[in-house]
């Protein structure tokens, strides 16, 4: 971890989990520090993903999840014709306007987070097979799951970024911070 969340820093529950939701966003937004469009979009290692894909694709699903726990559909469905878009940058998308769009969601997850009665509210799960039938989950859960998707993707952004110029997560953070690294 190059990041520490205080734990008196925030008092509540509520509070503590979305501050490490925000590290682990901050992880992948520094992995593009100082990239171009092009770099973002490369691919680098071994794998088909790039740092621009990682940031549309937890943009997108922390926007369907947040959605799904208000009752509401998606801003943007996909289906085994285009499922893989949302792991690129596609005619129009730039790095720029995905890092606003999920900052957008960011603040829409953290206000939604913060306006439920209680983190045990529940809600329905998707209707695919992965999932139990008719499942519920918490909005507990639901942050929870979206740390753990966003902290995955953090992993594969530092291994992307390093792979692209070496520069390693403890360097990109005193980058951020405007402190020598490395």
């Amino acid at each position: 971890m190059v990041t520490h969340v205080p734990a008196e820093a925030h008092g509540d529950e509520r509070g503590a989990l979305l501050s490490f939701l925000a590290e682990q966003r901050g992880g992948i937004r520094r992995a593009v520090l100082g990239l171009t469009d092009e770099q973002a979009a490369s691919r680098p290692s071994a794998s088909e993903l790039s740092l621009a894909g990682l940031v549309k694709h937890v943009a997108e699903v922390e926007q369907g999840w947040v959605a799904r726990a208000r009752g509401e559909a998606p801003a943007v469905t996909r289906d085994e014709t285009n499922w893989a878009e949302c792991f690129r940058l596609v005619d129009g998308e730039s790095l720029a306007g995905q890092l606003a769009y999920w900052e957008r969601v960011a603040a829409e997850t953290e206000a939604f987070v913060r306006s439920v009665p209680s983190l045990d509210d529940t809600f329905a799960l998707p209707d695919q097979p992965w999932f139990p039938p008719e499942g519920r989950v918490s909005v507990r859960w639901l942050v929870l799951h979206l740390i753990r998707e966003t902290a995955r993707h953090a992993g594969h952004a530092d291994i992307i970024r390093e792979s692209l110029d070496g520069r390693t997560a403890f360097e990109l953070v005193a980058l951020e911070q405007g402190t020598s690294g490395g």
